[in-house]
């Protein structure tokens, strides 16, 4: 594992490896005595990040979900399909770079795939403008859902986005309809759906490639209504509160469950999915796999019913007598 940059609550690990990396450029020679004081370190930085992990805020996992080391869509196509072709541009007016479509084979079984793009690097992340996509991108959207439903293609949904670009070009060009229409449409799809937050799942411009029947949701990942520091904004006029905020939204995967918004809860390798690509999307195949399966025994029109059916029942109310 190469390094990666640490968040601010993972200070005692930094001096840790740092102790680590330390000893080895001491000891060429790698001697019985610094092998021990490695594998001493290295169990206890083990130890210390699981119990680091398993008492994360909302907003620490708000940050996890963030990390630029994080496995992007492009990551789990490349590593989880095969003969993948892109699909780009949406026939009306670019091609937007921050979502991702195209054909592919997964498990032997051609599938459509949809994945928001962030970018690895400064030039990637211009190109992909950091995963917030315009109305061109819904469009590209809605033309692969159309596609996949004509072919007979499953579709896989890896959302990951801060949400949609809210610049003016994007408003003048239809953000809001080329958004509603996904929503509308996915809704109606008459193929198997599957949904998997990888990253942030933000606001309308992730709702727009989740309307799925299976949800399901990576353990330090996060799905809301609108980023902690956009709600801290809105409910405070102050954005510095957002840990409050992200505790209050409900954002993490354990509270999207439990209030049924998500199906399935991804388990990640002990530090996140930064930290070990592979485990995250081996972790990420098994969710695929299992849910794909039993969408596709499904007849079309119960898969439909139950879609909908789902979709129609979200949300929780309480009657009161004060006006």
């Amino acid at each position: 594992m190469s390094a990666i940059s640490l968040l601010d609550f993972e200070s005692d690990i930094g001096k840790m490896e740092a102790a680590i990396e330390l000893l080895r450029e001491s000891d060429n020679d790698n001697t019985s005595d610094t092998l021990k004081q490695i594998n001493a370190l290295e169990k206890d930085k083990v130890s210390k990040l699981k119990h680091l992990y398993k008492n994360l805020s909302d907003w620490q996992v708000c940050q996890v979900a963030r990390h630029a080391a994080r496995p992007q869509a492009l990551d789990y196509i490349n590593a989880l399909t095969e003969d993948f072709m892109e699909l780009r541009g949406d026939r009306l007016y670019a091609d937007d770079r921050a979502i991702i479509c195209g054909i592919a084979r997964f498990n032997d079984t051609p599938v459509m795939l949809i994945g928001n793009q962030k970018g690895t690097d400064t030039d990637g992340r211009v190109e992909h403008n950091f995963g917030m996509s315009g109305p061109e991108g819904y469009r590209k959207v809605l033309r692969a859902m159309e596609m996949a439903e004509k072919f007979n293609l499953p579709i896989i949904s890896l959302v990951d986005t801060p949400g949609a670009y809210p610049g003016i070009g994007a408003e003048e060009r239809g953000q809001s309809g080329a958004i509603g229409t996904c929503l509308l449409r996915s809704a109606s799809l008459r193929t198997p759906f599957i949904v998997v937050v990888i990253g942030e799942g933000g606001s309308g411009g992730a709702l727009a490639m989740s309307v799925g029947d299976h949800i399901a949701i990576m353990q330090y990942s996060v799905y809301s209504v609108i980023s902690p520091e956009g709600g801290a904004s809105i409910l405070w006029k102050d954005g510095s509160r957002m840990e409050e905020a992200a505790t209050l939204l409900g954002i993490t995967s354990i509270k999207l469950k439990k209030l049924g918004l998500i199906d399935e809860i991804i388990p990640e390798p002990i530090g996140g999915a930064h930290r070990y690509h592979k485990e995250a999307i081996d972790s990420v195949k098994t969710s695929i796999t299992t849910a794909m399966q039993r969408l596709l025994r499904l007849d079309t029109n119960v898969l439909l019913d139950k879609r909908q059916t789902r979709w129609r029942t979200f949300g929780q109310w309480k009657e009161s007598s004060n006006v």
